[in-house]
């Protein structure tokens, strides 16, 4: 499969994560991240869920141990950080977010990248998720 030349531009979702990288509070950028879709790896030994609804979130171990769930921007940020994930969905990252468990796990988005920003299970909920529109 070629790649359009426009594959190398920023998406408003990488746009808003530099933004967010400087000014942590800009609610333009936190909106426009609650309102883009993200790529959720999906392991290749994962069984399809019998509820397409229902999403199964892929938890990495930090190196500090603390569990975390890895979303992407694009393809290349994806393969960038698991080369070996073959599949994946995509996800509104607000609808993602509505739903995100209460314990101790943290989203990563982007987490190679220069623009990566992790948030904790609390800033999830309360920064990211966005009433269905």
């Amino acid at each position: 499969m070629e790649t359009p030349a426009h594959d190398d531009l920023p998406t408003p979702a990488q746009r808003a994560l530099d933004t967010l990288a400087v000014n942590a509070e800009d609610h333009d950028a936190l909106d426009t991240l609650a309102h883009s879709d993200v790529l959720v790896p999906v392991p290749d030994d994962a069984a399809e869920a019998a509820d397409p609804a229902m999403i199964a979130l892929p938890v990495l171990e930090r190196p500090d141990g603390d569990p975390v769930v890895p979303v992407f921007t694009s393809e290349g940020e994806l393969t960038g950080l698991l080369p070996t994930v073959s599949r994946y969905r995509v996800v509104p990252l607000g609808a993602l977010a509505s739903q995100w468990p209460e314990d101790n796990l943290s989203l990563a988005i982007d987490g190679s990248s220069a623009h990566a920003l992790t948030l904790t299970s609390e800033g999830v909920r309360t920064l990211l998720a966005r009433p269905a529109g």
